[in-house]
């Protein structure tokens, strides 16, 4: 009797993308229900609170009108709120109670791989996002191009970001509930100290020493220098927050929801 022939894995990039693209195939599916609100949110929070709260602030803000600070701060919040989404209420959806995962275990990927992708997908969410808010703020006239062409890449980042530390939540939650006093605790105040809609220069110095711990600061720094074409040394260390950021808060999703997977 013939010995059956051995199962080839295929290599690492092509579990990866199957995983990615399994996440792409179903949002698109749904392509205007779930393409359209992203470009109409920026479209509604700048009508409602930059052109109506921006007639009242005369005094520029690092150097910016009030319309253009917030302009540039939303592109990515927009990526923070879609990757925490995404990766706490879609994973948990996913892992309790569509058990998609399991049947994407059944094919030749490891579990690294299947929680790669997950955070490979949040990234790219948050470029699409951050890309939406993008052509909205070039609409109003708020960023110029070429140069606020490079933000949807500071929405990758983020989404990075707030993918693998959202991951890592999801690993303790065992009620679908109990993410509200992540997104509500956590994420929300994030959008309020994080130099979005204020400097956070004007906070008090125990609140600002707060601000620069939070990750979304170190986004919305970077995405308002690419907008404003203003570089300076101090990003480097912004870049590698962020790079820290993603490589232990990653190393901490795929450790705790690689025990959950398979025990």
């Amino acid at each position: 009797m013939k010995s059956s022939s051995p199962v080839v894995i295929p290599p690492l990039a092509q579990r990866l993308f199957s995983v990615w693209y399994r996440h792409v195939r179903v949002y698109t599916k749904n392509l205007i229900s779930n393409g359209l609100p992203p470009f109409l949110e920026p479209l509604l929070f700048l009508a409602g609170v930059g052109l109506g709260l921006g007639k009242y602030i005369t005094e520029s803000m690092d150097g910016l009108s009030y319309i253009d600070f917030l302009g540039t701060g939303l592109l990515v919040t927009a990526a923070m709120f879609t990757a925490a989404y995404e990766c706490t209420f879609g994973t948990f959806i996913r892992l309790e109670f569509e058990k998609v995962y399991d049947g994407m275990l059944a094919a030749p990927i490891t579990v690294n791989d299947l929680i790669v992708g997950e955070i490979l997908w949040a990234g790219t969410k948050g470029l699409f996002f951050t890309f939406a808010v993008l052509c909205i703020l070039t609409l109003f006239g708020i960023v110029q191009l070429p140069e606020g062409l490079l933000s949807p890449l500071v929405g990758f980042l983020t989404g990075l970001m707030f993918g693998t530390l959202s991951l890592w939540i999801t690993s303790f939650v065992k009620t679908i509930n109990h993410f509200n006093f992540y997104l509500t605790g956590i994420i929300s105040p994030m959008f309020f100290f994080s130099g979005v809609v204020f400097p956070i220069s004007n906070l008090p110095q125990s609140v600002r020493f707060i601000a620069e711990i939070v990750p979304l600061t170190h986004s919305v720094r970077l995405a308002r220098a690419v907008c404003t074409n203003n570089y300076q040394l101090h990003l480097l260390a912004d870049l590698l927050y962020i790079a820290v950021f993603i490589a232990i808060t990653g190393w901490l999703a795929v450790r705790r929801l690689r025990r959950r997977l398979i025990t």
